[in-house]
């Protein structure tokens, strides 16, 4: 899997997302409480898309919200959606783009398994958080139902989702793991920064 042919991927389905999206209001409430998406936290949202969980964000009192995502086509959706000062949105490679400041949540939502080098990646999540910060890479579907969507047209740029205690094990190097959910609804793991 190549970054390119993420990029080609998702530019693709971009106009169509939000049509496409399904979504349990039950799970992602259950996803944002993990996440400490609490009034006042300032939110980073990696592999953001269109935005789907940015009003989410914007309701819990977030008082930024930076969504980066490596789809020109994705974040000029986005844009489209969002004109409002505390929505920040920027189309780089989250793994060497430099961000102005850290925050204090970082949520990957929907998007682990289209990263080719995890430990990498939470290696630069880890960079982009103040000390304390959280880390949460969550799905709102089982791990079983993702794997199984993603061996049709997203298997070229999907390296299918990992157990999440192997992926809570990845996180000890940099977080304290206090939160860990493999179930019929949903994927969770977060911790924080150490």
């Amino acid at each position: 899997m190549n970054k390119k042919d993420v990029i080609a991927f998702f530019d693709k389905l971009a106009p169509s997302w939000d049509a496409e999206m399904i979504r349990s209001e039950e799970t992602v409430a259950r996803i944002l409480n993990i996440a400490g998406i609490t009034q006042g936290v300032r939110v980073l949202d990696v592999a953001c898309g269109t935005g789907v969980l940015i009003p989410d964000y914007l309701q819990r009192g977030a008082a930024q919200v930076t969504g980066v995502d490596i789809s020109a086509g994705m974040i000029e959706q986005a844009k489209r959606k969002f004109d409002d000062p505390r929505v920040s949105l920027l189309c780089a490679d989250i793994e060497t783009v430099q961000l102005e400041q850290p925050f204090d949540r970082c949520v990957l939502y929907n998007a682990f398994p289209h990263f080719p080098d995890p430990e990498r990646l939470l290696s630069a999540l880890a960079g982009a958080l103040v000390q304390g910060g959280r880390l949460t890479v969550a799905h709102g579907m089982s791990r079983e139902k993702i794997n199984a969507h993603h061996t049709g047209s997203a298997r070229p740029v999907s390296l299918g989702l990992m157990e999440a205690q192997e992926l809570a094990a990845l996180f000890d190097r940099y977080f304290a793991v206090d939160a860990v959910v493999s179930d019929e609804r949903m994927y969770a793991v977060s911790g924080v920064k150490r």
